[in-house]
């Protein structure tokens, strides 16, 4: 397949009127031309023709968003995979034999190698959705891109140091630019809907899946940030408010169990504040969580919970725009319904998006199945149907669904973005402990031993901070729980540092950390703990003599932690949580706590801060 830049302008008019196919003259030829390429097709106003148009089929098959297997639309190398899960070999195929209205991008399922494939994979499967054999209405190209922990394409895109590091910045103008960066990166790429922001308030410093993921767990500041990451996301493409109504207080992670928070309403507006914030600023789309919230509804999970998703979140919040389930082959839901029994109730409690089905087959079975016996009217299907083709006009995606490949290299990870994913990181920076202020080291003065939990990197940071002209040494083990052989040779390796560096990750909850931090400690060396997730570590580290909280462990938030050890850098960050006390029964540092390094800037010529 030639290059989307070689290709004839793609002409698809509206055809309302009989079977088959909404748009005809679908498929482009090839021609010896530079002129992108453009669709012609209908307005908002021609929706309710193009609805009634459609067959159920066709109208299931909008409905429906899903992944595919591979790195180009006719690609091969994976039809195993495809052929496994939907009976076909190639992400053009998949399209094609369920009418897709939308699908999701992974790096497991070979989509995101690089931004310019990616750029190739979008358009090609767009080719395919208007080809005669395809559903002809242009697809809903899908990701999770939230920036930090989650984030399906790697670099050359901006790698940003995460939603917590921005909640640590309290700066509603770096939100701003981080929707920016992400919407406009994934614009270039033909992605059309980012699954971002996380709006959850990570208020349980025990939740398995949120933690890093949030800004933190004030509403107030979750709702500005939260706002300025869509409207930054929304010049550009569809942002999504995720995971309604909140997955901030759990302590099980609904992709390998069924979560329920049992909370008073009291508290649960505390957790819907920022999705109501989200819905006044015109966010597109909600994402439900797969949790059971007994204070609406003790049976039901909200994907699947019609008090949840139509009562509370349409009728109470106001909320007009598509609701799409979470990936439905989560283990909340497939431990707990069949495919088409979990179909059918998504529908029924008012999800318009059916996402990543296990069984694609099954879920469009059974909501078929519910349509002809009653359970759904087809004139709820036609509701959602209506609402995903006006998103769909309304977003530009109908009049020109692909993007220009000679784009991409203009806007993704452009040095502007870079410098704006490191300043949010140095903003982020935040100072828990400094006890007889062994920080800010100074460089090329001593030696710093680097250690700790394998799952934290310390290999990465070691490299960077002997590129800043500290003497380093390391010993390093995989895994984030240190054996009792590599706590006695971090122990013995200290005897010869000045200092210790100790990356831990989630160290709250790991006593092997713990142990080693307390061993090394007792060397008498000064102990650096560089908290790299979640930012409750300092409440079980008492023998640290610094802990520096960077709320990740990318190449972007270790650099940050290099410039803050070497004094470059303040540390202007404050916790965006509330850290307990160890047995979680006081709060041992408030919201908003952050020591900055005293008297700064630099005194000029020293290499130390003004004192």
């Amino acid at each position: 397949m030639k290059d989307p830049a070689d290709r004839r302008l793609v002409r698809a008019t509206a055809a309302v009127a009989g079977a088959g196919l909404l748009f005809a003259g679908t498929a482009p030829a090839q021609a010896d031309t530079d002129a992108p390429r453009t669709v012609d097709v209908t307005t908002t106003a021609d929706v309710g023709a193009m609805v009634e148009a459609m067959t159920l089929d066709q109208k299931i098959g909008q409905m429906t968003w899903t992944h595919v297997y591979g790195s180009s639309a006719n690609d091969t190398s994976m039809a195993a995979n495809n052929q496994a899960r939907y009976g076909v070999d190639t992400p053009a195929q998949v399209v094609q034999k369920y009418d897709l209205g939308g699908v999701l991008y992974f790096a497991w399922s070979g989509n995101t190698a690089t931004p310019q494939q990616v750029n190739g994979l979008s358009n090609g499967l767009q080719d395919a959705a208007l080809a005669d054999d395809g559903p002809g209405i242009p697809l809903a190209v899908t990701i999770d891109q939230e920036g930090g922990l989650v984030a399906r394409v790697g670099p050359p895109a901006t790698q940003l140091p995460g939603n917590m590091a921005l909640g640590a910045t309290f700066d509603a103008g770096l939100a701003r630019a981080q929707g920016d960066i992400l919407g406009s990166e994934l614009k270039a790429m033909g992605v059309n809907v980012d699954f971002a922001p996380v709006l959850d308030l990570n208020t349980n410093p025990d939740n398995p899946v949120i933690g890093i993921r949030s800004m933190g767990a004030d509403p107030d500041t979750v709702s500005k940030l939260g706002v300025a990451q869509i409207e930054g996301i929304q010049q550009h493409i569809a942002a999504t408010a995720k995971h309604f109504p909140g997955h901030g207080d759990t302590e099980t992670d609904s992709h390998y169990g069924l979560p329920e928070v049992t909370y008073d309403r009291a508290t649960l507006e505390k957790h819907l504040r920022p999705f109501q914030a989200a819905i006044d600023a015109g966010v597109d789309m909600i994402m439900t969580a797969h949790i059971v919230v007994d204070a609406i509804d003790p049976e039901l999970p909200g994907t699947l919970s019609p008090a949840v998703l139509t009562g509370l979140l349409r009728e109470e919040m106001g909320f007009d725009g598509i609701i799409t389930t979470d990936a439905l082959d989560m283990e909340a839901m497939t431990d707990n319904w069949s495919q088409e029994e979990m179909s059918v109730l998504a529908v029924q409690a008012g999800s318009d998006i059916l996402l990543n089905s296990p069984d694609v087959d099954a879920s469009m079975a059974g909501v078929k199945q519910a349509v002809a016996d009653g359970t759904i009217t087809e004139e709820r299907i036609d509701a959602s149907v209506t609402r995903i083709l006006e998103w769909k006009a309304e977003r530009g995606i109908l009049a020109d669904p692909y993007a220009d490949p000679s784009q991409v290299g203009d806007v993704v990870g452009s040095p502007a973005h870079l410098a704006t994913a490191a300043t949010i990181a140095d903003r982020s920076m935040t100072l828990l402990r400094n006890e007889d202020r062994p920080l800010p080291l100074q460089p090329g003065e001593g030696s710093v031993l680097v250690v700790g939990a394998g799952a934290a990197w310390p290999e990465r940071l070691a490299p960077m901070l002997a590129a800043r002209g500290f003497d380093v040494t390391t010993e390093l083990e995989n895994g984030s729980s240190p054996s009792a052989a590599y706590r006695a040779r971090a122990v013995a390796a200290a005897a010869s540092a000045d200092a210790v560096v100790f990356t831990s990750y989630n160290a709250s909850g790991n006593v092997a950390q713990q142990a080693m931090v307390e061993a090394l400690a007792a060397t008498g060396r000064p102990v650096i703990v560089v908290a790299a997730r979640n930012p409750y570590d300092v409440n079980v580290l008492p023998g640290a003599d610094a802990v520096l909280n960077s709320y990740g462990y990318n190449v972007v938030n270790y650099a940050a932690v290099v410039r803050a050890i070497a004094g470059d850098i303040d540390t202007r960050g404050k916790l965006p949580v509330a850290v307990p006390t160890a047995d979680g029964g006081d709060v041992l540092l408030p919201l908003g706590f952050g020591h900055r390094y005293p008297a700064w800037p630099r005194v000029p010529g020293s290499g130390k801060p003004g004192r």
